[in-house]
C-alpha cells in the first residue's frame, strides 16, 4: 500500500502556504488527498485561492463556517476524525497556528497518526493570542516538526521537543511566491484600482487583539489617518470579513485616505504587495511575504512570532499609537530594501516530502 498523506487545511494562508507542498505531491504521483475544513467561509478568502493557484478541488469539505472556538474547533473535530478514520493515512500534514490546524493534531494524535506540522517553532509569548496555543499544542502532539529557521528550532529544543523530532527546512511560502511570481504579472489590480506602482501604501488587518477591540481597531485607522496624510499616500485596505464587521458594529469612521476594497485573491494581493511603498500589518505571513519581496513592513502588533523579519531589517513592530506608526513608517521608508531572506530558498516543500517519505513506513 502507497503512503498516503493527508493534507488538512481551513484558511487562505494555509491554501497558500501548502500548495507547493500539493504540488509536489502531484509532481511525485503521491497518494493524498486534501481536507479542507472552510474555516474561512468567504468565497474571496477560500475557493479563489485554489482557482489563483490551480490547485485540485478538496476532496473533503466540512464547511464548518463561523462560530466561537470552541463550536468551530468541535465541528471541526468531530468531522476530521471521521474521515481519518476512513481514510487512514499514514500522516497528517497540517500548516500554522489556526484552529483547524489545532483539530488536525489532536484528531490525528488520537488515533495514533504521525503528525507533520510546517512552520513549528514560531511563539510570540502573548498567550491573549489564541494562534499562540494552537502552536505549542500542535508542536507537542507532533511527530515531525518542520521549523522555518535555526531559531524556531531553538524554541523547540528548550521546550524539551526532541531534536531527532525537529528540522529546519525554511518557509513554504518562499516556494509559494517563486513559483508564482511570473503569474501575478497577469494580474490587473493596479489598473483596476487606478494606482500606480510605488504610489500607495498597503494595509491588512485581521488580528482578534486589534479588531475586537474597540480602541485599538480605532487607533490603528486614526494612526493610518495620519500617516496617509503626513506622507501624502493613500492606504489600500483589503477588507477582512472579521474587520469589516466591527467597523460597522463599533461605528467606526474611515477617513478619505484609507480606500477599503473587498478581500482578492493570492495573485493580485502580491502584486499589491510587491508595488507598495510600504506594508502596515498585524498578519504573520505578510511579515515574511514582505521581506521576501524587499518591502518595508511596520507591523501593529507589540509582539511577533517572526522575530527574523526584524531582526534583518524588513520589519518594525509599533503596536497602535500614532505616534510610534509614524515612527516606524518613517524608519522603515529610509530603509535600504538589501536586507537577506532568512526564510529559505524555495526549496521548503520538497525538503518536507523527502522527510517524510523517508521516515514513514508503508502499511502493510
Amino acid at each position: 500500500m502507497k503512503k498516503k498523506i493527508a493534507i488538512i487545511l481551513g484558511t487562505r494562508p494555509e491554501i497558500i502556504k501548502l500548495s507547493p507542498i500539493i504540488r509536489e505531491c502531484q509532481k511525485r504521483h503521491l497518494d493524498f488527498f486534501i481536507l479542507h475544513t472552510n474555516q474561512h467561509y468567504s468565497e474571496n478568502l477560500d475557493n479563489i485561492f485554489f482557482k489563483n493557484l490551480k490547485l485540485p478541488k478538496p476532496k473533503y469539505n466540512l464547511k464548518v463556517g463561523s462560530g466561537t472556538h470552541a463550536e468551530i474547533t468541535a465541528k471541526m473535530l468531530v468531522g476530521i476524525e471521521r474521515i481519518l478514520k476512513k481514510e487512514a493515512p499514514m500522516v497528517v500534514l497540517i500548516q500554522g497556528d489556526t484552529n483547524t490546524v489545532l483539530a488536525g493534531a489532536l484528531a490525528a494524535v488520537k488515533l495514533n497518526i504521525k503528525i507533520g506540522h510546517i512552520e513549528a517553532g514560531l511563539r510570540s509569548y502573548f498567550k491573549l493570542m489564541p494562534e499562540e496555543t494552537n502552536r505549542i499544542i500542535t508542536d507537542h502532539c507532533s511527530d515531525f516538526l518542520f521549523t522555518p529557521t535555526r531559531l524556531s528550532k531553538d524554541i523547540l529544543l528548550k521546550e524539551g521537543i526532541n531534536s531527532k523530532n525537529i528540522f529546519v527546512v525554511g518557509n513554504t511560502v518562499v516556494d509559494a511566491l517563486f513559483q508564482n511570481l511570473k503569474l501575478f504579472k497577469n494580474s490587473t489590480i493596479l489598473n483596476i484600482l487606478n494606482i500606480k506602482p510605488k504610489s500607495y501604501f498597503l494595509a491588512t488587518i485581521h488580528r482578534q487583539e486589534n479588531v475586537d477591540d474597540k480602541k485599538r481597531l480605532q487607533a490603528i485607522i486614526d494612526g493610518l489617518e495620519i500617516v496617509s496624510s503626513k506622507f501624502n499616500k493613500n492606504i489600500i485596505l483589503p477588507i477582512h470579513p472579521r474587520t469589516k464587521n466591527n467597523i460597522s458594529k463599533f461605528k467606526i469612521k474611515i477617513p478619505k485616505g484609507i480606500k477599503i476594497i473587498e478581500p482578492i485573491g493570492y495573485l493580485d494581493f502580491i502584486n499589491l504587495e510587491f508595488h507598495a511603498s510600504l506594508i502596515f500589518t498585524d498578519s504573520g505571513g505578510i511579515q515574511e511575504e514582505a521581506c521576501i519581496l524587499k518591502v518595508p513592513c511596520v507591523t501593529l502588533r507589540d509582539n511577533t512570532e517572526r522575530p527574523e523579519t526584524v531582526m534583518v531589517g524588513a520589519n518594525v513592530l509599533v503596536g497602535v499609537s500614532s505616534q510610534k506608526i509614524i515612527i516606524g513608517t518613517q524608519k522603515m521608508l529610509k530603509k535600504k530594501n538589501n536586507w537577506h531572506n532568512p526564510f529559505g530558498n524555495g526549496l521548503s516543500s520538497k525538503k518536507i516530502l523527502d522527510i517524510i517519505l523517508k521516515n514513514i513506513k508503508d502499511k502493510k
